[in-house]
C-alpha cells in the first residue's frame, strides 16, 4: 500500500497529481510553505489512507513506530525504542516516553493497538486493513459468509504496560520490523473512538505539524508546527498549506508566479517546462515505485492469461519513456523495483517487446479483436499521453482498437477499482511502504489482500502464490526469504494479472522561496525538512 506517501508503501495507490485550484487554505502566514496535492480519497485516518494525496498530509500529522533512511534502511528515530523477538514470531516493541498526540494525549502501546485492531475489524472497511493479515486473530475480525466478525479485537496484540506491547504473528518474519515505519500502522488517540468521522476531517496525529482546522473538500487544509513535538527533528517552517488542485498546470502556473511553493509528483510534460522556466528547482528521487497496468480478472474478457501476456508484449516501454515521457521513467522489467532488495533485471520475459508472439498468443485465446479495449485512468494526472500510447501500440501491434476512459477524479476511480466497476485495462500505481519484495508482492497479488482488505486491484487469486509468499515470510533469514519472494513473483509473473509499465521517478518543482526539497524513499515530501530560502 502506498505509505503516507507511504503507500504503499506505503504503500501507498499512487494517483499522482490531480490536477484547476479549486480553491485553497486561508493562508498560515509568511512561514507557511505551501504543497500541491490532489483530493484524498479517504478520511485522514491512518488505517485508510493509501493513496498519494492523503498521504502527504498523514505523512505531515504522524510520526511511525520506525523512520526510513534516504538508502532504505530501517532507522530507529520514531517512536520506537526497541522491537525484538527470540523467535521472529513474538515480537516485543518498547516505546519512547514523552510522546504526545496533538491534544496533549499521551502516545501509549494501547494507541498502537487500538489502531491496529480498528484498522484489521473489517466492518470498518479500511483499505489498509491487510497490512495486518499476519497478525494472529486478524482472520476473526474479518466478516465469512454473510456473518459477522467474529472478534473485534486481534488475539495476538497484547499491552504489556503503558510502553510496551507485544505482537505474535501467525508464523515467524524476520523482516517485521522494517514494515514498522507504514503510514496504516500509525497510532490513534483515544479522541478517534469518540468521534471517526469528524477526525477523519480534522486528526490527531504525534507528528511534527498538527491540524487546528478540518480538511476542506476541493481546498485543503493547512497543518501548523507542534511545539511539542517529541521527535529529533522538529517542522523547521511554521506551518504547511495542502492545496488541492484539479489540474496541474493551473498549479504550475501558481508556482511560476511565486503563489505555491512545491509541486510533487510533476509529470513529464511540466518537467519539460519547468526544466526550462524553473531552472534548478526540479528535484529527481529515486522512486521504490511501478506504473501498471491492471487487468479485471473479474471480467471474462481478461480472464485467460494469454491475452494478458500478448498485451504486455505489444507495449514498447521503452519507445513510450523515451518520447512521450521524456525520459522521466524507465521501463519496468519485474514486478520489483530497482534498489529493493530482491530486485531481479529482467525477470518479467513478457515485458518484452515481442510481436509476433503476442499475436500468436492472442489468436490462440480467441480474442474478439473487433470489440475495442477500454483504457482507464484518472482524471487530471498528466496520464493520457502515455495511456494513448499505448491504445496506440495495441491498435498497431495487435490490430485491436482502443476507447481511453478518463473522465473520474481520483477518489471515484479507487471508488470503482474496488467494486469491481473497471471494464478494461486501467492506470495503477504502487510503492512499496518498506524495503523488501514482500511490500511489492503480498499487497497486490495474495488472496487475501483484495479490496476493501488490500490493493489486489485485479482481483487476482493463486494458492501456489499464497503459499509460496507465506513461505517467504516465515524464512530465518534475508536470503532464504528472498529466494522464496523470487519465485512468487516468477509465478505471477506466468499469470499476468498486471502489465508492469515503468518505473517511476519522482520529480518535484519547486519555487525560489523554499530549500530542503527532499522526497523520502518510502514517502512523499519530507516536510519537516523544508525550510524558507535566504
Amino acid at each position: 500500500m502506498r505509505r503516507a506517501p507511504a503507500v504503499v508503501a506505503l504503500a501507498v495507490v499512487d494517483l499522482a497529481l490531480l490536477t484547476a485550484c479549486t480553491g485553497s487554505p486561508d493562508p498560515a502566514g509568511p512561514e507557511a510553505v505551501s504543497i500541491s496535492i490532489g483530493e484524498p480519497a479517504a478520511p485522514l485516518v491512518p488505517g485508510d489512507t493509501t493513496e498519494d494525496a492523503g498521504g502527504q498530509v498523514v505523512g505531515a500529522l504522524w510520526t511511525g513506530l520506525v523512520e526510513y533512511a534516504p538508502d532504505g534502511g530501517v532507522r530507529y528515530t520514531g517512536v520506537a525504542e526497541s522491537v525484538e523477538s527470540p523467535d521472529n514470531t513474538t515480537w516485543t516493541i518498547r516505546l519512547r516516553d514523552g510522546w504526545t498526540f496533538h491534544d496533549g494525549s499521551p502516545v501509549t502501546a494501547s494507541s498502537y493497538v487500538d489502531a491496529w485492531n480498528a484498522t484489521a475489524y473489517g466492518p470498518n472497511g479500511m483499505s489498509g486493513s491487510s497490512a495486518l493479515a499476519d497478525v494472529v486473530g486478524y482472520s476473526d475480525l474479518q466478516a465469512a459468509d454473510g456473518a459477522g466478525p467474529a472478534a473485534t479485537r486481534m488475539s495476538g496484540l497484547r499491552v504489556l504496560d503503558d510502553l510496551t506491547s507485544t505482537v505474535t504473528l501467525t508464523a515467524p518474519f524476520a523482516q517485521f520490523p522494517a514494515t514498522l515505519g507504514q503510514g496504516v500502522l500509525l497510532p490513534l488517540p483515544e479522541a478517534y473512538a469518540h468521534d471517526p468521522e469528524g477526525f477523519g476531517r480534522r486528526p490527531v496525529g504525534n507528528g511534527p505539524f498538527r491540524a487546528d482546522e478540518d480538511l476542506v473538500p476541493g481546498e485543503g487544509i493547512t497543518v501548523r508546527r507542534y511545539e511539542d513535538y517529541a521527535g529529533p527533528r522538529p517542522a523547521m517552517v511554521d506551518a504547511i498549506e495542502f492545496r488541492v488542485y484539479a489540474d496541474e498546470d493551473t498549479a504550475y502556473t501558481e508556482l511560476l508566479a511565486g503563489d505555491l511553493d512545491v509541486l510533487p509528483g510533476a509529470s513529464p510534460d511540466v518537467v519539460g517546462e519547468a526544466e526550462r522556466d524553473a531552472a534548478g528547482r526540479v528535484v529527481d528521487s529515486p522512486s521504490a515505485s511501478l506504473t501498471y497496468l491492471v487487468l479485471p480478472l473479474y471480467d471474462e474478457r481478461w480472464a485467460d492469461p494469454r491475452v494478458r501476456q500478448a498485451l504486455s508484449m505489444a507495449v514498447d516501454r521503452a519507445a513510450i519513456t523515451e518520447t512521450v515521457l521524456e525520459g522521466t521513467r524507465r521501463p519496468a522489467d519485474a514486478l520489483v523495483a530497482p534498489g529493493t532488495p530482491g530486485y531481479r533485471e529482467g525477470a518479467c520475459g513478457y515485458c518484452v517487446l515481442d510481436v509476433e508472439r503476442a499475436n500468436a498468443l492472442l489468436d490462440g485465446a480467441g480474442f474478439d479483436r473487433g470489440r475495442p479495449v477500454e483504457l482507464w485512468f484518472n482524471a487530471g494526472s498528466g496520464n493520457e499521453a502515455w495511456v494513448e500510447a499505448v491504445g496506440n501500440q495495441l491498435r498497431a501491434n495487435l490490430g485491436v482498437d482502443f476507447v481511453l476512459q478518463g473522465t473520474l477524479a481520483p477518489a471515484e476511480y479507487i471508488g470503482l477499482v474496488g467494486e469491481q466497476g473497471m471494464t478494461g485495462p486501467f492506470r495503477f500505481g504502487w510503492a512499496a511502504d518498506y524495503p523488501s519484495p514482500r511490500s511489492f508482492l503480498e499487497p497486490l497479488y495474495s488472496s487475501r489482500a483484495r479490496p476493501p482488505a488490500g490493493a489486489n486491484a485485479s482481483w487476482y487469486g493463486n494458492e501456489a502464490v499464497d503459499a509460496l509468499l507465506a513461505r517467504a515470510n516465515a524464512a530465518p533469514t534475508d536470503e532464504e526469504a528472498l529466494v522464496g519472494y523470487a519465485l512468487a513473483e516468477d509465478l505471477v509473473l506466468e499469470d499476468m494479472p498486471v502489465v508492469p509499465l515503468f518505473v517511476d521517478v519522482v520529480q518535484t518543482v519547486h519555487s525560489d522561496d523554499v530549500e530542503g526539497v527532499v522526497v523520502e524513499p518510502y514517502g512523499g515530501v519530507d516536510t519537516a525538512a523544508l525550510t524558507r530560502a535566504g
